[in-house]
């Protein structure tokens, strides 16, 4: 789906996503010290909205201008310090270029695009992460097609845990965690499925190595 699409696709209903932060997100982020975040396909910035009411400084980027605009009435409801601590980018984050080692926390949540575009997406993902900062990546996993509910439908913009870390097998982050998890869903008759999603967190260390040491 293109910009427009999902500009349609946002103004035909009122969050689309829900108002509550991905549980992923929460899992991960909620002990980190705050910093500075990189939001990448923000969509209506439910995690955006969490992270900055939490004392982050987030910068939160889509394609989108439906979803970040409202996304942007979302932070009025926010106090007013949380909701100035935003900065809402309109790109396309296949061509976005992020500040060089700028980021305490990248996430990069629900993005499913074929290989090579995501591949392209997570490398420049990682180089905004800063020493001691993480890299989240979360999605859909593969195997929710056969064992899960929901997602994209199309097997060539799913992806595993592994594919993650190879498509960022050079890029000096560290792993941290990379695993499937298991996301309860509501079904229409009212009872409870299961998603499968791909979770992989990275770091890079504090202290990296000097490029020009024998």
């Amino acid at each position: 789906m293109d910009s427009r699409e999902w500009d349609e696709r946002y103004a035909s209903r009122e969050l689309v996503w829900g108002a509550e932060p991905n549980r992923w997100v929460v899992r991960e982020a909620e002990d980190l010290e705050p910093g500075r975040a990189l939001d990448l396909a923000a969509g209506e910035g439910r995690n955006t909205l969490w992270l900055a009411d939490r004392g982050w400084r987030v910068t939160a980027v889509d394609f989108s201008r439906t979803a970040l605009d409202r996304g942007r009435r979302l932070a009025a409801g926010l106090p007013a310090e949380a909701a100035g601590r935003i900065d809402w980018v309109h790109a396309d984050v296949c061509d976005h270029e992020p500040e060089d080692r700028a980021f305490d926390l990248v996430a990069v949540v629900y993005l499913h695009l074929p290989a090579d575009r995501r591949r392209a997406v997570l490398r420049r993902a990682a180089g905004a992460v800063a020493p001691g900062g993480a890299l989240l990546v979360v999605g859909h996993d593969t195997t929710n097609l056969t064992e899960g509910v929901g997602g994209p439908q199309d097997p060539d913009v799913l992806f595993t845990p592994d594919d993650v870390l190879a498509d960022l097998a050079d890029s000096g982050l560290e792993a941290v965690r990379a695993e499937r998890v298991r996301r309860p869903v509501e079904t229409a008759d009212g009872g409870t499925a299961r998603a499968v999603d791909a979770l992989v967190r990275l770091r890079r260390p504090r202290q990296e190595p000097d490029p020009a040491s024998p």
